[in-house]
């Protein structure tokens, strides 16, 4: 039976829901707090670029547009690993490191083509209405009623305040969601909020002089410096989009003394002047945001039959792992098969969906935290190489025992967060124990070894060995 469904945020994930609510042929209420209107779209702040994985793209797919995805997709642009900057000896290297043995890719976006085109979709079907400038004052999830405040009113100093009844309301408005804050006065809602030591800062690399790629472009571009990173993602206009990860003094450093172009050649081979002349660099540090990183996670995320929230506003997540907007898109699309499957029970439909959804998202909330050393740090080092190739060599190889990388799960399946994690897991433990077996195998040959020949000539041929293998 059609309902009245008021989805408050007008970003890839709100408008994802609005589509899904449209389809099955609800009257669909989209309101936004950011300026704009349906057909100029609203203003969109500034935002890493994203990473479009295969949970994002089945969950575009599963809309019911037969055209959605294609539209998106045509957006793209392929990355087929990453690209590590580094210097070794003394001298500037770039290593690939494939992000599939299967040769699988993600696919860079810009947020803002994302967001279009789903509005574009939205304008075009009869039972959606946008509201821009619509900024949520209360909800009362036990009456259905909700309250925005207009702000294009032309006498701020007269009420312009709007009533709105819904039969669901779904909350896609972001880390700092209004909807979450109402929620939170009907259900007893566990939070829990962290500002990691890292901001963030983006910069912009241009194409060169012949309008081409100053970087190969199908890669993920990766500096990893431990305590900070710079990293740069392909567009299809043949620039770059980059950010700066530093914590908030190393920030505060550069402030101060204004040597970005110094930490840069210090930290960063290759992007000065190479992708960025030193004004240019110094300019858009000065003049962009330093911007922190929030990680939210919260439970439950409804009450009742009335509300929901989803994206960053159930679970907002730091970037390290190229699934914040996936998991978002990923939301809508779990959250719409659990409505479907209990069309007379929504109550229960919501239930369930927190009930599925909730260790999901706190699942690849902590995977995204812990990345952060991998990119930054990990993928330099030959323990990491080594256990990333044996484990794609198992995954090419051993295809009947299952085996699959952590990263490949995540990013190329749609098998739950929660089900990657224990599989990665059980996978760990099968390696730990197999290296454990090996390592004490070769201890107990070292041992008869010696016995039987005597402990100097054992010495001294550990010695030739050892000779041998530098």
């Amino acid at each position: 039976m059609p309902q009245k469904i008021v989805v408050v945020g007008a970003g890839p994930v709100g408008s994802l829901a609005a589509l899904y609510a449209a389809v099955r042929g609800h009257e669909v209420e989209v309101h936004e707090l950011r300026p704009g209107n349906s057909k100029s779209r609203s203003n969109q702040s500034q935002s890493i670029n994203l990473a479009l994985s295969e949970r994002g793209i089945n969950s575009l797919r599963q809309t019911g547009l037969s055209d959605l995805a294609d539209a998106v997709l045509a957006e793209t642009f392929p990355m087929h690993g990453r690209m590590i900057h580094v210097r070794k000896h003394g001298q500037y290297v770039r290593e690939a490191q494939a992000y599939d043995a299967r040769g699988r890719s993600l696919l860079a976006m810009d947020r803002t083509e994302l967001n279009k085109t789903l509005l574009d979709h939205l304008d075009s079907m009869p039972n959606v209405k946008f509201f821009f400038n619509r900024k949520l004052l209360s909800a009362d999830f036990r009456n259905k009623l909700a309250w925005f405040e207009n702000r294009t009113k032309t006498d701020p100093a007269k009420s312009d305040d709007i009533e709105i009844k819904f039969d669901l309301l779904i909350g896609a408005d972001g880390a700092h969601s209004a909807v979450r804050y109402h929620l939170m006065k009907f259900v007893p809602m566990s939070y829990q909020q962290e500002y990691i030591d890292k901001l963030w800062c983006q910069f912009h690399v241009p194409s060169t002089p012949d309008n081409d790629y100053r970087l190969p472009p199908n890669y993920l571009h990766i500096w990893p410096q431990d305590d900070s990173m710079f990293i740069a993602l392909p567009n299809l206009d043949k620039t770059f989009t980059s950010t700066l990860f530093l914590t908030r003094c190393g920030f505060e450093q550069l402030d101060a003394s204004g040597k970005v172009v110094e930490c840069f050649e210090k930290k960063f081979p290759g992007v000065v002047p190479d992708l960025i002349t030193e004004n240019e660099l110094r300019q858009q540090f000065r003049e962009n945001e330093h911007l922190p990183l929030i990680s939210i996670k919260c439970s439950p995320y409804h009450y009742g039959a009335s509300g929901v929230i989803i994206g960053d506003a159930a679970h907002a997540m730091v970037p390290f792992y190229g699934q914040g907007m996936n998991a978002g898109l990923e939301d809508v699309r779990v959250l719409f098969e659990h409505l479907d499957a209990y069309p007379n029970d929504q109550a229960k439909a919501l239930s369930e969906y927190s009930r599925q959804r909730t260790p999901d998202a706190h699942t690849i909330n902590d995977l995204a935290l812990g990345n952060y050393r991998e990119m930054a740090s990990d993928v330099k080092k030959p323990l990491y190489l080594l256990r990333k190739w044996t484990e794609e060599k198992l995954y090419i190889y051993v295809p009947s025992a299952g085996w699959a990388t952590q990263y490949s799960r995540v990013t190329f399946s749609n098998m739950r967060y929660a089900e990657v994690q224990k599989a990665a897991h059980r996978q760990a433990m099968i390696l730990n124990g197999v290296v454990g077996l090996s390592s004490a195998l070769l201890i107990g040959s070292v041992i008869w070894f010696t016995r039987s020949i005597g402990p100097e000539r054992a010495k001294m041929g550990l010695l030739r060995s050892i000779c041998w293998a530098a």
